[in-house]
């Protein structure tokens, strides 16, 4: 069992900006989900959807534990572990002598970072093998997106989101991501995933890796073949019926 809190968290927002929300989850000592959170942003960039959902994390995380936060936002991660040292330097300017983006989040996280033991594990988003926290987090800030509801298990949902993958396994012989530790030392973390699209511009037919509810109502089990339906996942038969979200 490791000391370590082992956490993610993920921001979402419908249209960059549009409708937006954050959400994390935190593991039990064994890995295992335990707790999450998402609530709505209103109209919001994913950028700020990432940077709050990092900040509602370390607010809900035990200070005095050491922790580690996984998250596919290289925007967040860099301008925490990467670009803050520089931009507190320069007056809360960039390089080219602007103001900082988001300055007041930043702000408040790096408060929140002092004196922590903190690391952040870059993790690719939606990945058929990817990982479980961060694809947890992902579809409650994608749902609170869409609902523009808080939800958790401090609200009562005992239930955790249920993900589907959306890309494929990395290429053979790809590398995991080192964690990066930003309190005492800060560093860097590259890389992002390219999104993949199917070429007739139709969700693709997948197996579920999870168990979920369709829109329609009813569930569908890991294994089973499901593809969207609108903005959620569901029977293929559903899609093809109209049967989508409102």
């Amino acid at each position: 069992m490791s000391d370590r809190i082992i956490a993610a968290c993920d921001g979402a927002a419908k249209g960059n900006p549009g409708p937006a929300a954050w959400a994390w989850v935190i593991a039990d000592g064994e890995g295992r989900p335990e707790r999450w959170e998402s609530g709505p942003l209103g109209r919001a960039t994913n950028n700020v959807g990432e940077l709050t959902a990092l900040l509602r994390l370390l607010e809900a995380a035990d200070a005095g534990t050491p922790l580690e936060v996984r998250m596919d936002s290289q925007y967040a991660m860099k301008a925490v572990t990467q670009w803050l040292p520089n931009w507190k330097r320069n007056g809360w300017k960039t390089a080219a002598g602007k103001p900082v983006a988001n300055q007041e989040l930043v702000q408040r996280i790096d408060s929140l970072l002092d004196g922590r033991d903190v690391e952040f594990r870059h993790v690719p988003a939606h990945r058929v093998d990817g990982d479980l926290l961060n694809a947890i987090a992902d579809q409650a800030a994608s749902d609170a997106a869409v609902s523009q509801r808080a939800a958790g298990t401090a609200h009562g949902d005992t239930a955790l989101p249920q993900p589907a993958p959306e890309r494929a396994a990395p290429a053979a012989g790809a590398k995991a991501r080192r964690p990066v530790r930003t309190r005492p030392a800060a560093g860097a973390a590259t890389a992002t995933g390219a999104s993949a699209k199917a070429s007739s511009g139709k969700a693709p037919t997948i197996t579920a890796k999870f168990r979920g509810t369709c829109p329609c109502g009813t569930s569908y089990a890991a294994g089973e073949s499901i593809t969207r339906v609108g903005a959620r996942w569901g029977h293929p038969a559903c899609r093809t019926a109209g049967d989508s979200p409102s």
